[in-house]
């Protein structure tokens, strides 16, 4: 459970390993973890979810002090780190549950992402794939896909792709780095 003064917001856009290590360095979020969600399958493991027949995506949960960091920073970084314009698929992978979505949890959230969501398809020229919908059916990823990159950044995955993100985010959001 989030203290009160806290927010929550659930992303996909890729590979969890990917969007955590990022979330893990920013200013305001107070927790982020890997998780399932949007899915049909009750309580899916990693490899009922890699198979494609859960509906889940691979997401992070990420609670967040909205007087330290804006939603609307948050997705700016999300819209950076990812590219919203392939369908299913994130570099090399691909799968329904590698997927660019936005599961929010409030009303005022929906209506700021869809903003910020038409605003990036602008830039994209119409082409952005980002699903919006409420946070569903969420399940905790296994322990040992939390803080993934922290503690393997050797791991070939870890230094070749996420690593990258990380580097993307620290160079163009020097203002949010803890």
């Amino acid at each position: 459970m989030t203290p009160a003064t806290l927010e929550r917001i659930t992303l996909a856009g890729g590979c969890f390993w990917c969007l955590e290590a990022v979330y893990e360095r920013v200013r305001g979020v107070h927790q982020v973890e890997n998780g399932y969600s949007n899915g049909h399958h009750p309580h899916p493991n990693y490899e009922q979810v890699c198979s494609g027949n859960t509906g889940h995506a691979e997401v992070v949960r990420i609670d967040f002090d909205p007087a330290e960091v804006s939603l609307r920073e948050l997705l700016e970084v999300f819209f950076t780190i990812h590219d919203p314009t392939t369908l299913n698929r994130q570099g090399a992978d691909v799968g329904t549950q590698y997927r660019s979505g936005i599961y929010w949890h409030s009303e005022d959230q929906r209506q700021l992402a869809a903003a910020v969501i038409r605003e990036v398809d602008d830039h994209h020229g119409g082409r952005v794939v980002t699903e919006l919908q409420p946070e569903t059916n969420y399940h905790p990823a296994e322990a040992y896909h939390q803080h993934y990159y922290a503690r393997h950044p050797d791991q070939g995955y870890c230094a070749f792709v996420v690593a990258g993100k990380v580097d993307k985010f620290l160079a163009s959001f020097k203002r949010l780095v803890k």
